[in-house]
């Protein structure tokens, strides 16, 4: 009989967000339909069935580490910095804080930007972050309609292009690199927005 503060026999101190974090480096080191569940079970030193203890499936994996990214991204918007003040100020609240997102949630994000739409979770989520960016381009109009930005570049491409700059971010950026999430943030926004300025 195991008492409080044993751990017990057989069972590895993993959590469900241990196996998560495990999950979303396979997912990316190989990609989500070449990640076995026995793949997950070899790297965490745990038989299939105790991994079915935290979850239910690969796909609820999936949709735990996507949701994780989305969620963060969407609270962004739910911010006082992205609800009041000028359309601009809003927007670049934004822009500052999906870098921010990125970087905190560099492996879920990074993920978030590989999606195919293969799976119904997956699909799911490329829905929720088509409304992401609708909304971030309608602050985009509203600061173009307030005089901010230049009215001669489409809202939906300078969107595009902005997060296509953040999102690049996936791909180089290491948490134990030199570079400064603050100072890479402040770069994004002097490059984005210095070139979309009236």
């Amino acid at each position: 009989m195991t008492t409080v503060g044993e751990s017990r026999r057989g069972r590895p101190g993993y959590d469900q967000g241990g196996i998560l974090e495990i999950a979303v480096a396979a997912f990316n080191q190989y990609g989500y339909e070449a990640t076995s569940m026995g793949l997950l079970a070899e790297r965490l030193g745990l038989s299939k069935a105790a991994i079915y203890h935290h979850v239910s499936s690969k796909e609820e994996l999936l949709s735990l580490a996507l949701d994780r990214a989305l969620g963060a991204l969407e609270g962004v918007l739910d911010e006082e910095g992205a609800r009041t003040g000028s359309a601009v100020d809003r927007l670049s609240h934004v822009i500052d804080r999906a870098v921010h997102v990125l970087v905190a949630e560099l492996p879920s994000v990074t993920l978030l930007l590989r999606l195919r739409g293969n799976t119904e979770v997956e699909r799911q989520a490329l829905t929720r972050r088509r409304e992401f960016d609708r909304a971030v381009t309608a602050l985009v109009v509203a600061a173009r309609d307030e005089g901010s930005l230049r009215s001669d570049i489409d809202p939906r491409i300078a969107e595009r292009l902005v997060f296509g700059m953040i999102n690049s971010i996936a791909e180089w950026y290491r948490p134990d690199g030199s570079e400064d999430v603050d100072r890479l943030a402040a770069d994004v926004l002097a490059v984005a927005l210095d070139g979309l300025r009236s």
